[in-house]
């Protein structure tokens, strides 16, 4: 099984910056992907970024150039640092882990955090 476990939100102004922390435990290395969404209130749960097991990452337009998703393998940490925030920034983040384990069958799926909320003000 794998755990994660998102930390850092708060309230920031608009133009400023925000560092989220996802922290994975369990099965480490049946991981695939953490990903980071958000879901702002009234709004569906979006995909925002993702890093791959290899170290890809792929982010979506609203968040290109200002968000940076990046990882320390030693701490099992993913990190999303949001730069140049915007009021329509303002959700609830999550990340989760994509995951695959295979022992004496496979089993895939998503864990999530609990979310963290960032309120950006303008």
């Amino acid at each position: 099984q794998v755990q994660v476990a998102e930390s850092g939100g708060g309230l920031v102004q608009a133009g400023g910056s925000l560092r989220l922390s996802c922290v994975a435990s369990g099965s480490i290395s049946s991981i695939n992907a953490i990903e980071w969404y958000r879901q702002a209130p009234g709004q569906q749960r979006d995909l925002i970024a993702t890093v791959s097991k290899q170290g890809t990452t792929n982010y979506v337009d609203s968040v290109k150039g200002r968000f940076t998703i990046s990882r320390n393998n030693d701490k099992n940490t993913v990190y999303l640092q949001m730069n140049s925030l915007k009021p329509e920034d303002t959700a609830v983040y999550y990340c989760a882990a994509d995951y695959t384990e295979y022992t004496d069958t496979i089993v895939a799926g998503r864990a999530w955090g609990q979310g963290t909320l960032v309120t950006v003000s303008s």
